[in-house]
C-alpha cells in the first residue's frame, strides 16, 4: 500500500486543489463557530429575559395576594 501524500507540503497542496479544500473547511468550521456562539448568546439573552419575567410575575402576585383592608373612621 502506497501512501498518496509523501510529505506535509504534498498534503497541503493536495494536488493542486489546496486552496479550494482547505478554504472550505475553513468556512465550515467558522460558521459552525459562528453558529455554536450565536445559539449561546440567544440562550443567555433568553434566560435573562425569563429571569426578568418572573421576577415581576411575582412582585404582580406579592401585591395582589395581600389583603385590602378598609379604614373605618
Amino acid at each position: 500500500m502506497q501512501p498518496y501524500f509523501y510529505s506535509l507540503s504534498e498534503f497541503v497542496a493536495m494536488g493542486k486543489h489546496g486552496v479550494f479544500v482547505w478554504s472550505c473547511w475553513a468556512i465550515t468550521i467558522g460558521v459552525m463557530l459562528a453558529f455554536i456562539i450565536y445559539s449561546r448568546r440567544q440562550r443567555q439573552a433568553l434566560i435573562k429575559q425569563l429571569t426578568i419575567q418572573q421576577a415581576r410575575q411575582a412582585q404582580r402576585t406579592t401585591k395582589t395576594s395581600t389583603p385590602i383592608t378598609k379604614q373605618s373612621d
